[in-house]
């Protein structure tokens, strides 16, 4: 009994000692930094991976090393309408792509060029920097919230911002080791290419360019599998997201509010970069759309159109848009089409 009343004389004591009630608003910068939006894993898998990226800090930043899974495991079979071969598209950033271009029951024309100015993957050329103003300005947002608490001498707030800094920071240096150029199959300088590929819900691209800069593009992969130490350091940074949440509880209101705008701020900022951005940049090539896409009210009639300008129909069958006893590998007339 003793000991009960003794530990009954010490609760109010420890609330009377507390620093300070619960207060909700500090849940925010938190729950914000977890939100599961994919902004940053979308641009990094357009756009790649940028020497600003630690200095871009907006909500679902712990989820940009998911950018490879944003394609949902679709491989598109995928014909060369020179060659006749068909295989399918390995490559996630490029399935993305197609996937946001792409128009139910249309053909949408793109094509494949090499970047003369940039050929690094990291380093925007002139015409993506344009494209990329609210990238930038999220920068600036950035800097300028990590100016304003160090103004306020919200010491919490900045380690707050500081270890989101340092979140991205490591993501982007694990990013660009696993995202060395890989696998393209063997150089034909000089060969044009023309490829045609079947998307899921009924979508159809098309693109041309030269052979070599289709294989960095369609073949391979985009990041290696990450090795033991990068798999770690990849853990250790989720721990942290997740923990910045006790250094949020910590900070002043306005810290707290600084935070939050430059969060929402800057997530909206990066969604409206991504509405824009109408191209991949991958290995020093651009895929690009060319025109509008084109409607069809038949498969039959768009894969009639396609074997009467390659000259072949071998691929067709392949993919399954033709009947079998009815192909050639020269030019077809009247051939049967399945639906």
């Amino acid at each position: 009994m003793k000991v009960f009343e003794s530990l009954c004389k010490l609760v109010p004591t420890a609330h009377a000692t507390s620093p300070s009630p619960f207060n909700p608003l500090s849940l925010l910068p938190g729950l914000f930094t977890l939100t599961p939006l994919t902004t940053i894993a979308q641009r990094t898998l357009r756009r790649g991976t940028s020497l600003l990226d630690p200095l871009v800090l907006a909500p679902g930043l712990h989820l940009q090393p998911t950018a490879t899974d944003l394609h949902k495991g679709e491989y598109p079979a995928c014909a060369a309408l020179n060659s006749g071969y068909v295989f399918r598209v390995e490559n996630p950033p490029t399935v993305y792509f197609l996937q946001r271009v792409g128009r139910t029951g249309c053909l949408t024309d793109l094509k494949v060029s090499a970047q003369a100015s940039s050929p690094s993957r990291f380093l925007p050329t002139c015409g993506e920097a344009l494209a990329s103003l609210g990238y930038y300005a999220a920068v600036g947002c950035s800097v300028f919230a990590a100016q304003r608490v160090y103004a306020l001498n919200d010491i919490w707030a900045l380690f707050f911002i500081s270890n989101l800094i340092f979140i991205r920071l490591v993501n982007f240096l694990v990013l660009r080791r696993r995202s060395r150029p890989g696998w393209f199959g063997a150089p034909e300088p000089g060969v044009q290419g023309d490829l045609f590929i079947l998307l899921s819900q009924d979508r159809w691209v098309r693109i041309r360019g030269s052979v070599d800069d289709l294989k960095a593009l369609t073949s391979g992969t985009w990041l290696c599998e990450p090795t033991a130490l990068e798999t770690f350091f990849g853990a250790v940074v989720k721990l942290l997201v997740y923990a910045n949440m006790a250094v949020a509880g910590r900070a002043t209101d306005a810290g707290v509010c600084i935070i939050v705008a430059m969060l929402l701020v800057n997530g909206g900022l990066l969604a409206l970069d991504d509405l824009r951005m109408r191209s991949l940049s991958m290995y020093g090539r651009t895929m690009e759309a060319v025109g509008e896409p084109k409607r069809y009210l038949r498969r039959r009639d768009l894969a009639e159109q396609l074997i009467r300008e390659s000259g072949r129909d071998d691929w067709a069958v392949a993919m399954g848009l033709i009947v079998k006893n009815r192909a050639s590998t020269g030019k077809s007339e009247g051939v049967t089409v399945t639906m």
